[in-house]
């Protein structure tokens, strides 16, 4: 018997180094990929600053709760509706709305419908895909107060 027959089933220092490389490769090709797949979704920062943010946000927190307005999105038929009402469920007045339309994970899709505004309702033409959607919205009441409110929904294909 020659002396590779008999190293053929056994566990070698060079079989022992080739599978921890190879495992370690996997784990740090993984890794990596993840990595860059984060970095180049990461839609960036919210604010600059989150210190200076979070000063007052118990404030604006209850200047909007007392508001009491709760909002609803709904698509249908090619449009996007946002719903303003009281809690007693009738339509709120609203000063004006900003919001941009876009997923959780990216930018790339990000819009900025073009809402009409009636009787607490305010409808936009929209194409959305399936998937999952955040309508980042800021709305104000008659008397000035600020309302913030992200509001996330999935749309069935």
């Amino acid at each position: 018997m020659n002396v590779k027959e008999s190293t053929r089933g056994k566990m070698t220092g060079p079989k022992v180094l080739a599978i921890a490389v190879t495992s370690f490769g996997v784990i740090l090709a993984a890794n990596l990929s993840l990595a860059v797949g984060a970095i180049r979704t990461f839609p960036g920062l919210e604010v600059q600053n989150s210190y200076v943010a979070s000063q007052g946000f118990n404030d604006r927190l209850a200047e909007q709760l007392a508001l009491g307005w709760d909002v609803r999105v709904e698509v249908e038929g090619g449009y996007l509706r946002v719903i303003f009402t009281d809690e007693g469920g009738a339509p709120v007045d609203v000063a004006s709305m900003q919001a941009t339309l876009g997923r959780a994970t990216h930018v790339r899709d990000d819009q900025t419908p073009d809402f009409r505004y009636a009787r607490g309702v305010f409808t936009a033409p929209v194409t959305l895909e399936p998937g999952n959607w955040n309508l980042r919205l800021v709305a104000f009441a008659p008397d000035g107060t600020q309302f913030q409110q992200r509001i996330s929904f999935w749309l069935r294909g």
